[in-house]
């Protein structure tokens, strides 16, 4: 049975309500669009029954708001019931656009701030949803997931706050180091890849791209990525390589380690494009690295795909690197902030995942198996099925 016919036959569990925080209000118009569409068009008959009550709907989104005082504290504030409904709550942690004033100074909103603001929203509820649902793609403090020498657990302590809080499911995307979810062990927590949307984006970006053994190559750009290499090498039938990153592991700089050199894993590139995955875009500086070595080895064109792109040190790098030939094109989904002068780049391409946002929630919301979801490879193969027919 498919996911469209599960979802046909099987009731919601409560009526279905979502928040869009400040953070990603354009992403949950888009996420709210492709709900009503799908209630639209895949019920064709609802019932007078209580539990379709406000089933089809124009708009899901609670209004809301955080505003701040003056002090730079806050407050959240619901502007609607949202009693007995089925919750989704959607964050950004990670828009840096956002600013607030502290005693007249203007501040940006850090992480901090977002998942504070994330807090608050969960507390004005006061228990009266019927279940609470986190969907924050970037996961707060997901990058301190371990703990060497005498750290701070911050993203463990986080979810544990979280489910103290009452919510029951934490959904979020290629998750740093998924075993994070190992602190709630009896709480919800699924961690989604756009592995789907990311070759969808790419075929349709580059049309002459060859996905065969002979034409394309995955590379992965340390070990801590190999599984996202590992997926995509076998699903597409292609050879794969990967660099290991050798760091100075007695100096600190900005917080982590700094890297001496990359080594080279892998068969020969010459003349092969190669597609690098990774989950993340910090500074850009380990990626256009990796780039540059697989240029140095004389491979074709060079394409990075990753989930979240921060370009925390701006865009001057990959552009240098973009006019001198190494690197093609840049594929990022829009689950974090980007900055509108990334849409101007040659070299970026968008993976859109509203569509995927709202195909989770609207699974989750009739507790049906998302088993499909989770797994893209059948979408895949129909994509490189399509592809092969010439229809996309």
């Amino acid at each position: 049975m498919t996911n469209i016919e599960m979802l046909e036959n099987t009731l919601p569990i409560a009526p279905l309500k979502l928040i869009a925080m400040e953070s990603c209000k354009p992403l949950g118009q888009k996420v709210n669009d492709y709900i009503v569409s799908f209630r639209e068009n895949t019920i064709n008959e609802v019932t007078e029954s209580p539990l379709y009550r406000n089933y089809k709907a124009n708009n899901y989104q609670v209004d809301c708001s955080c505003p701040r005082f003056g002090s730079g504290e806050a407050k959240g504030i619901l502007k609607e019931t949202i009693r007995g409904t089925d919750l989704f709550i959607m964050t950004d942690v990670c828009n840096y656009s956002l600013t607030y004033t502290v005693n007249g100074h203007l501040n940006h909103m850090s992480p901090d701030d977002h998942y504070q603001d994330l807090k608050r929203i969960i507390a004005a509820a006061t228990g009266k949803a019927r279940r609470i649902n986190v969907i924050m793609p970037f996961l707060y403090e997901s990058r301190q997931h371990k703990r060497t020498r005498r750290e701070s657990l911050d993203c463990a302590l986080a979810l544990e706050e979280l489910d103290a809080m009452g919510v029951s499911n934490i959904i979020t995307f290629d998750a740093h180091d998924p075993r994070v979810q190992n602190a709630i062990p009896l709480s919800g927590f699924d961690s989604f890849n756009p592995q789907y949307q990311f070759l969808k984006a790419l075929f349709r970006e580059v049309p002459d791209l060859k996905a065969d053994k002979d034409h394309l190559m995955i590379i992965s750009p340390d070990e801590g990525a190999m599984h996202r290499a590992v997926y995509f090498s076998n699903v597409l039938g292609v050879d794969m390589g990967m660099f290991y990153k050798r760091r100075d592991y007695s100096t600190v700089v900005n917080g982590k380690n700094p890297i001496v050199a990359h080594e080279f894993l892998g068969d020969d590139v010459t003349g092969k494009d190669v597609l690098i995955v990774d989950d993340m875009i910090s500074s850009g500086e380990s990626m256009l690295d990796v780039a540059k070595q697989l240029k140095d080895r004389n491979a074709g064109r060079v394409f990075v795909c990753t989930t979240f792109g921060l370009f925390t040190d701006g865009f001057d790098k990959f552009d240098e690197y973009y006019n001198k030939g190494y690197i093609s094109k840049v594929i990022t989904t829009n689950l974090t902030y980007l900055p509108p002068e990334l849409y101007e780049k040659p070299y970026f391409v968008k993976a859109d995942m509203s569509k995927f946002i709202a195909l989770i929630i609207d699974s989750l919301n009739h507790d049906v198996p998302i088993s499909s979801v989770i797994s893209p490879t059948d979408k895949i193969h129909a994509l490189l099925e399509k592809r092969e027919k010439g229809l996309l």
